[in-house]
């Protein structure tokens, strides 16, 4: 280890320098491509100047999280469906953290928001999802966004410890008399919308979203499937589709999700991207008042820890699929889990064996919901 400089590390198993170097309480950490203490001295002392240069033009432009937050919304506000959510989150945090450069923004301080949230007997699911604008922030402060002098505002972004009070609503999957009832009840578009949900396991955002462009033919079949691209945490169109992997997912049609895109698609207006569009946009959810105001009327659970949103339907589709004796490595495709192209993975044989699968949770009271769609459209 070089004696001259502190911070400047030689190690002699693997003959390799190194910097580990604290400045005014921020830590660099480097290996250096020297071949001798000269140069690994040289590379150090040039390291440390931009160091100190970094810090410096960062604190002449530091950005308190409120101002992060509104330039956030401004570049977002047009291309986010989800920015009004996250503009009730900043609402939330900015007392807690409003004032406090970027810099300062981690758990120790995010801590008063968590206990606050957790004495309110706020779910931690909630909580979580604020917290998720935090961090979108500060990566974007990292990766992203620069200063006047070209400069991340953010060295690196901190990683957030994720609260997680086990307290999660219980899933709630329907039986097929208290499905007949509750669809029954809904709006015409939401009852397509949901029948589509219960016979492929998509998450309502997913419902919501779903584009014809992402639809795939298979004449073999005389069907399609759709292949609905993941969605990148830092992509500038972030409209929150995908599953929770990193992976494309595919979505099999049953009897019932075939019959339901046959239905939308005589419907489809000219130049309209959105399988279920609403005066031509995508829903921002499904589980609002009229979800929620058809769940009371159909007399299902409203007790806080059972979970009364769309995803019943998601759970209801799986637990089907396990009652008709569906083997588990095509349940876990069924329900979109990890996938990458179509067209690299599945035969038409494997989608072929898909669709059968899918086809036995289908029931005869379905048909009846869709015939009266399809009378009150004709």
């Amino acid at each position: 280890m070089s004696k001259k400089y502190t911070g400047l590390q030689f190690d002699k198993k693997t003959g390799q320098w190194s910097i580990d170097k604290t400045i005014n309480g921020k830590r660099i950490r480097q290996r250096l491509s020297a071949s001798s203490q000269e140069e690994a001295e040289m590379m150090f002392r040039q390291a440390i100047e931009q160091f100190i240069g970094l810090i410096k033009q960062n604190q002449a432009s530091t950005l308190t999280f409120r101002e992060a937050g509104m330039r956030y919304v401004q570049n977002y506000q047009d291309e986010k469906d989800s920015i009004e959510r996250d503009i009730t989150s900043l609402e939330k945090l900015d007392p807690f953290i409003g004032d406090l450069p970027l810099a300062h923004v981690h758990d120790l301080t995010l801590k008063p928001f968590i206990d606050h949230e957790q004495a309110r007997r706020i779910k931690s699911g909630t909580v979580k999802r604020d917290l998720a604008v935090v961090r979108r922030i500060l990566n974007l402060a990292c990766k992203s966004w620069r200063n006047e002098a070209g400069q991340a505002y953010l060295l690196t972004p901190p990683m957030l410890k994720i609260p997680n009070w086990k307290d999660a609503s219980k899933p709630y999957p329907l039986e097929w008399d208290e499905q007949r009832k509750l669809l029954r009840l809904l709006p015409q578009h939401l009852r397509l919308m949901s029948l589509f949900a219960v016979n492929t396991g998509l998450r309502d955002q997913s419902v919501c979203k779903l584009r014809w462009d992402w639809e795939k033919k298979i004449p073999e079949l005389k069907t399609s499937v759709f292949q609905i691209p993941f969605q990148d945490e830092d992509s500038a169109n972030n409209v929150e589709t995908s599953e929770k992997n990193d992976l494309d997912q595919l979505v099999v049609l049953n009897r019932v999700a075939k019959k339901v895109i046959e239905i939308q698609r005589a419907r489809r207006e000219p130049g309209c991207p959105w399988v279920f569009p609403v005066d031509g946009k995508p829903l921002t959810k499904m589980g609002a008042y009229d979800w929620q105001k058809a769940w009371r009327k159909a007399g299902l659970p409203v007790e806080k820890h059972i979970a009364r949103g769309p995803h019943n339907l998601k759970h209801t589709f799986g637990r089907r699929l396990i009652a008709e004796g569906v083997p588990k490595d095509i349940r876990r495709e069924l329900l979109h889990h990890k996938i990458e192209d179509v067209t690299d993975i599945y035969s038409v044989a494997d989608i072929q064996k898909m669709v059968e699968c899918a086809d036995k949770v289908v029931k005869p009271n379905a048909y009846i919901l869709l015939r009266r769609v399809k009378s009150k459209s004709s």
